[in-house]
């Protein structure tokens, strides 16, 4: 009686085998996706201890904050900021980038405090820019100091 059944509906299906391929390629999409935003919202801290992806996100990092110092040197060139302004922002942009890239709580610590740990190539940036913030007589030259912080994160490691 099975065999009358397939007749009478025309046989077993035939599907192409590209059907298959596009079902299991779609499959890995999905799990590659998911993949992608467990690793894109992960802890600093946790990505830094992954060793496939801590090279990745050291570089991203370093390109991510030094678009930002890029910016903002811009904007002060332009006269959009002030130098106050300009280097309180680039102090907080380069205190974010040491935090995320070492995982030490650079945006609280004193400079003494950074100049005594791993954190003290940046010790004496942090100084010149703290300087030009608050100190309305500094001769600091904030486009410089831009430069300088750019050039820090790029070459952090």
């Amino acid at each position: 009686m099975p065999d009358d059944l397939l007749e009478f509906v025309g046989g077993p299906p035939s599907y192409s085998v590209a059907w298959l391929w596009l079902g299991l390629a779609l499959i890995v999409l999905v799990i590659a996706w998911y993949g992608l935003v467990l690793v894109a919202t992960m802890p600093s801290h946790r990505l830094r201890a992954l060793p496939g992806v801590r090279v990745l996100h050291a570089r991203l990092l370093r390109h991510r904050f030094a678009k930002t110092v890029n910016t903002i040197t811009a904007r002060h060139r332009t006269g959009e900021l002030s130098a106050e302004q300009a280097s309180a922002a680039l102090s907080a942009t380069l205190r974010s980038f040491l935090h995320q890239a070492t995982g030490e709580r650079a945006q609280y610590m004193q400079l003494r405090a950074v100049a005594a740990g791993v954190l003290a190539p940046a010790a004496d940036l942090l100084e010149s820019l703290g300087e030009a913030q608050f100190d309305s007589e500094s001769s600091a030259d904030v486009g410089q100091l831009g430069d300088r912080t750019e050039e820090l994160i790029r070459t952090w490691s």
